[in-house]
């Protein structure tokens, strides 16, 4: 049994030599692959037909992101003004659970009131704080004149999350 399976190892090396060095050429009737396909150029992603193509061209462009810093804040008057459960936009808080929300406030330069683009109840994709933060936010808050390019995430006071964050995207859903 041994000498038959070597035999056959041996037997698969002269063949694989032999195809390596074009002993064995096998002329197909069939027409060559090259040869077939129409001389056009390649786009990515591939479009089957033109009505595929004016699909695409009719999509929407990409919503442009924002780069901004990130931070938290609980819903206190230290950190708020006198009224710490009631945002901007008249919203009110749940003093139980505030992260439920899945709210935010943003700088004054990012809200349309002071020539920005974002106004209350606009969604925002928020991405590179941390797996649990990132995700879908609403506006409904305004931070403090002295800040820029900021957004505040609203969480609990007993939440442990904590910290700032620089090079967080934004992107406004519509």
């Amino acid at each position: 049994m041994f000498r038959v399976k070597i035999l056959a190892a041996v037997f698969y090396v002269v063949i694989a030599l032999a195809e390596e060095l074009s002993f064995f050429e096998a002329e197909s009737s069939a027409l060559k692959v090259e040869e077939t396909l129409p001389k056009k150029p390649l786009e990515w992603p591939p479009l089957e037909t033109e009505a595929q193509a004016d699909e695409l061209a009719a999509l929407p462009e990409p919503t442009p992101t924002i780069t901004v810093s990130a931070s938290i804040y609980h819903p206190e008057p230290g950190q708020t003004d006198s009224t710490p459960l009631i945002t901007a936009d008249g919203s009110r808080i749940n003093p139980r659970n505030p992260k439920k929300h899945r709210w935010i406030a943003v700088s004054r330069d990012l809200h349309s009131r002071w020539g920005g683009e974002m106004q209350f109840g606009d969604s925002l994709w928020v991405t590179g704080i941390s797996d649990e933060l990132d995700g879908l936010y609403i506006v409904r808050d305004i931070m403090n004149k002295r800040m820029h390019r900021q957004i505040d995430i609203l969480v609990g006071k007993h939440d442990k999350d904590y910290g700032k964050w620089r090079n967080v995207q934004i992107a406004r859903l519509d």
